[in-house]
């Protein structure tokens, strides 16, 4: 027996979790696309909408390359460190995407939870890895602390989105003289 598998129920939940996230992701994306579009959304789209569903992606594959049969779990931390550093890379390319619209003006929370969290949940991963040969438990736990993170902040982001395209796009189109 591994020390993933002990693991199995905690991704079985998580994924299963981030796989449902998804397919409602899409679901609100998809009403959302019948309120009237102004300025830039396709780079805004970019920068918010593409991250969450990339974060509940990564979850959902983290949950299936930990959940798998491994002999020994060196290729199972290969994985997890690449996805540590291709989430990195990713989140460098959010970060300009959010720079680079203009249809909507992030404020603080918007940089903590699309960029310095996620880019904190990749970065465990990527040490995790490292780690993992010195502290294969404590490694798994950082793989867990980065799902779960990157699992609610996805949670948090689709939120926000349907939030701020309900009650505060809905509205200023009802009340042109509403800004934010």
């Amino acid at each position: 027996m591994t020390p993933l598998a002990g693991w199995e129920n905690f991704y079985v939940i998580v994924g299963s979790s981030a796989g449902a996230l998804i397919g409602l992701q899409f679901v609100v994306v998809t009403l959302i696309a019948e309120i009237p579009l102004q300025g830039d959304v396709e780079r805004a789209g970019s920068a918010f909408a593409t991250p969450t569903v990339v974060h509940f992606g990564a979850v959902l594959l983290l949950a299936a390359v930990l959940s798998a049969p491994w002999r020994r779990p060196a290729a199972a931390e290969v994985i997890w460190g690449l996805m540590g550093l291709v989430g990195i890379i990713y989140e460098f390319i959010v970060a300009r995407r959010m720079r680079l619209q203009d249809a909507y003006a992030p404020q603080f929370e918007d940089w903590l939870f699309y960029l310095a969290l996620p880019l904190a949940a990749y970065a465990t991963l990527a040490a995790s890895a490292g780690a993992a040969r010195s502290n294969l438990v404590g490694a798994l736990f950082a793989v867990a602390v980065a799902a779960l993170l990157l699992l609610f902040i996805g949670i948090h982001n689709a939120w926000d989105a349907v939030t701020y395209h309900v009650f505060i796009k809905q509205r200023r189109q009802q009340e042109p003289g509403l800004h934010r």
